[in-house]
């Protein structure tokens, strides 16, 4: 149910969530935004109505305007997300400790919030969140690699993870999740809109939002192969559904090292046609 409701004593009949419904399901009946229930199948459920109203008259699946956040005055300004973005480092230094559970859950809850195609919003995020389970679980994929290794079965696409298997087993070295106390792989049903997009646009917010709060991440592509192509075995033990594209992971963690300053990047590859 859609539970669309408009307060009457609220509206000011401005017509705002008529016209910036995308499917076009609402529309003006008695000077009053309504919606048909036959038209309720075609809603995207994106909130639109819901947060452009601008006296919170608008109430959609059973969300009230005055538990969300108002936009004005509570947004950062172009300096400092600036910042944000620029001063991004992928961390491969983390010291040994859980982040609070509290903080681990609002990251989450913020990435979570990243747009998807035709609102499908499906991302599902695999998480271990205490060390001593991403150290019981490294340890499993390595001893899958070491065993690929010796009876020489790993692909040859794949080879140089031998290279990170021999750094494990002969110095402790941690290449594949960079001795971080925390791994979220995203993963999506194969069959909506854009699996692979919806991945890698919600890890992007998470790194984002983890950043501004204090907490280093690092795209890892290394964990993603392990897990997805070479030990298989290790996504069915994280519990990942068969039917489901596994994105990409990110390790992260309190960083073990502090970053001073944005860097530097040659001028933007620009091109315009016409």
């Amino acid at each position: 149910m859609l539970e669309f409701k408009v307060d009457r004593e609220k509206c000011n009949h401005c017509g705002k969530c008529v016209a910036d419904c995308i499917p076009r399901v609402i529309a003006m009946e008695q000077g009053y935004p309504a919606m048909a229930a036959e038209k309720e199948p075609y809603c995207y459920r994106c909130q639109h109505c819901f947060t452009i109203c601008p006296t919170g008259a608008v109430s959609i699946l059973g969300r009230r305007a005055e538990d969300s956040r108002l936009l004005e005055g509570n947004l950062p300004d172009p300096e400092q997300v600036e910042t944000l973005i620029k001063g991004r480092r992928s961390v491969r230094q983390y010291l040994d400790q859980n982040l609070e559970p509290q903080l681990l859950q609002r990251l989450l809850e913020v990435a979570w919030h990243a747009p998807t195609g035709v609102n499908s919003r499906q991302v599902r995020f695999t998480v271990i969140d205490d060390k001593q389970k991403l150290a019981g679980f490294r340890a499993e994929v390595m001893a899958g690699l070491g065993r690929l290794v010796r009876e020489n079965a790993l692909p040859e696409a794949y080879a140089f993870f031998a290279d990170f298997v021999r750094m494990w087993e002969e110095d402790g070295i941690d290449v594949l999740f960079r001795g971080a106390p925390h791994l979220v792989v995203a993963s999506v049903p194969q069959t909506v809109a854009s699996p692979m997009p919806d991945c890698i646009i919600a890890l992007s917010y998470f790194e984002l939002f983890a950043q501004s709060n204090g907490v280093g991440t690092v795209w890892d592509g290394l964990a993603r192969i392990a897990i997805n192509d070479l030990v298989p075995e290790s996504r069915v033990r994280l519990g990942i559904p068969e039917d489901h594209l596994v994105g990409c992971a990110m390790a992260f963690g309190r960083p073990a090292v502090s970053y001073k300053r944005t860097v530097q990047h040659t001028p933007a590859l620009i091109h315009r046609p016409l």
